[in-house]
Order: structure tokens, then C-alpha cells, then sequence
């Protein structure tokens, strides 16, 4: 359950109206890309992005057309930070449609290997590679596969 302070942010957030590949209207704000992104599940551990605190919702900003999604990995030298990234793109990407920029980066200073991993995560051609290859395909779809409760 969510407290008043966050409904508060809910209700006052600036909404941004953003339309969809399919042509509808959707509103969105930090709060509501947050949602999308909070049942991610870790690809190391049998949690959730939100659970791990590797996504937060003040580290998101929605602008125009542009999202920005800045995560901390649980440790500076996460082997799969790339990975969590990916997810991240990836979903906002299914959601959001193809047609808005969508930025993910590491949370300066909470990895090693910041520049290279941002690097991968925002590059098209890079992220294309990295879904072509059947065992990465998989890690995302099972990352990103809805939660049972």
C-alpha cells in the first residue's frame, strides 16, 4: 500500500501525454513508468527490480518525449548490469512504442564499468546484437515475464 507522501506525488506529478504506437492517448509520469518497471524480475536473484531497490521512482524522469531511467545495480561490479539494463530498455520499449527516446543508465557512481555498460544498454545496434543471440532472448523474456502470486 502505498503512503500518502506517494499518492501525494501521484496526484501532483506533471502528467505527460504520450501517444502510443497504436495511436492512443496514454498519460504518463515517473510514477506510472515506475509501474511498468517495478515487477521486472533480477536475472541473478529470485526478486524483483523494485525488491532489490535497483529501480526507484525518483530516478525517473518523463519529459516531452523522452524517458530517463537511471538504476543501481547491487554492487559496483554487477557482471549483469548490462543485462538489468537491457530489461529495462526492453520493456519501455514494448510499452511506450518505438517512437519516444528512451535513456537508461547506470546510477553515476554505482558501477565500474559505468560508461561501457551505458553504453551497451542505449546503443540500437548493440541491443539488437545482444536479442539475437537465443540465450540473452530468453533471460529477457524470462525477466521481464509477468509475476505469479
Amino acid at each position: 500500500m502505498r503512503t500518502n507522501y506517494a499518492y501525494h506525488r501521484i496526484t501532483f506529478n506533471k502528467l505527460i501525454d504520450l501517444t502510443i504506437s497504436s495511436g492512443s492517448r496514454r498519460c504518463m509520469n515517473a510514477c506510472s513508468v515506475y509501474d511498468l518497471l517495478r515487477d521486472i524480475k533480477d536475472p541473478e536473484f529470485p526478486n524483483t527490480l523494485e525488491d532489490l531497490g535497483i529501480v526507484s521512482e525518483d530516478k525517473i524522469t518523463v519529459s516531452n518525449d523522452t524517458v530517463t531511467v537511471y538504476f543501481k545495480p547491487t554492487i559496483t561490479h554487477c557482471s549483469l548490469a548490462t543485462m538489468i539494463g537491457l530489461c529495462l530498455q526492453t520493456k519501455l520499449r514494448q510499452e511506450l512504442g518505438q517512437g519516444y527516446k528512451i535513456d537508461v543508465f547506470v546510477e553515476p557512481g554505482f558501477h565500474e564499468k559505468e560508461d561501457s555498460v551505458n553504453k551497451q544498454i542505449n546503443d540500437k545496434e548493440r541491443r539488437a546484437a545482444a536479442l539475437e543471440d537465443p540465450a540473452l532472448f530468453a533471460m529477457v523474456e524470462e525477466c521481464l515475464a509477468e509475476p505469479e502470486y
